[in-house]
């Protein structure tokens, strides 16, 4: 059993209780981005298990007419195996939502996973013509030339700041030139992409600046947020912009707990402010 202190950011155990909230969400006018927890597999079984659960997904979601699109890890795909097992297993993945006419997001993990990441997105969702979208992260300091490349890909792109301990060779380590990076690929994409931008971020600040870029431009966007934070942001926000949560379930949520508190000192403040912002 999930305790109270978790079962506030992990949407149950089993894809039921997953749906069940998105169900609930959808009431509230928010979509639901479901995520199967499961990362770093180092053998097939759990790779294999968790692409079946995602195409079962897939089937329930268009058959119960719910909000919701996917979202899936490359390290539960298999790419610690191999980019060629993480790149069929997406495929079959992927191929399975699209038939069915559900979004996939493809997570973005630490910096050594990006280029993998980066090709297999671009490939597929030009075979497809859309239906996926990946995540950037602003505090790497190569994404404003992987937004750049981006910018003519059919699919959609989720900016985040990035919540990984990355090196100081490969990312920016101040949180204020985190931010202004984050301000400078929102401009950049909605001056630049047709559409299909989502902006993941909690901070009132950069939602603000979306909101404004979204006017000024009339570029489509969505906001996410994760199931657990800032939830009735959420819900007045979605009174009058496209709002998803990012709702995990799975047996693995001790993990995934404890990885968002642990990431980040301010994640345990972020955590502890949640639980009274309801």
């Amino acid at each position: 059993m999930i305790p109270p202190i978790a079962n506030r950011f992990v949407a149950g155990e089993s894809p039921a209780t997953a749906l069940e909230h998105v169900r609930r969400l959808n009431e509230r006018d928010v979509a639901g981005i479901v995520n199967l927890l499961g990362e770093h597999y180092e053998t097939r079984p759990p790779v294999r298990s968790d692409a079946a659960e995602y195409r079962a997904l897939a089937r329930d979601i268009a058959a119960s007419d719910l909000e919701a699109t996917l979202s899936v890890k490359p390290s539960q795909l298999g790419l610690d195996l191999g980019e060629d097992v993480f790149r069929e297993t997406l495929a079959d993945v992927v191929d399975v939502a699209a038939d069915r006419d559900v979004f996939v997001w493809i997570d973005m993990e630490d910096h050594t996973t990006t280029d993998a990441t980066l090709d297999a997105f671009e490939d597929l969702v030009t075979e497809h013509g859309g239906g996926i979208g990946v995540c950037v992260q602003a505090n790497l300091r190569r994404t404003r030339d992987d937004v750049k490349r981006l910018a003519d890909v059919p699919g959609r792109v989720r900016f985040v700041k990035g919540a990984y301990d990355e090196p100081a060779a490969v990312a920016y380590q101040d949180a204020d030139r985190v931010d202004r990076e984050y301000e400078a690929l929102l401009e950049y994409a909605f001056a630049h992409y047709d559409g299909g931008i989502a902006v993941a971020s909690h901070d009132p600040a950069m939602i603000d600046v979306a909101i404004e870029l979204h006017e000024e431009h009339d570029t489509p966007f969505e906001i996410q947020m994760l199931m657990g934070v800032r939830e009735a942001a959420q819900y007045d926000l979605a009174a009058e912009y496209p709002v998803s949560q990012y709702a995990p379930f799975g047996d693995r949520w001790l993990s995934y707990f404890y990885r968002r508190m642990t990431e980040r000192t301010a994640n345990v403040r972020f955590a502890l402010r949640a639980l009274l912002d309801r």
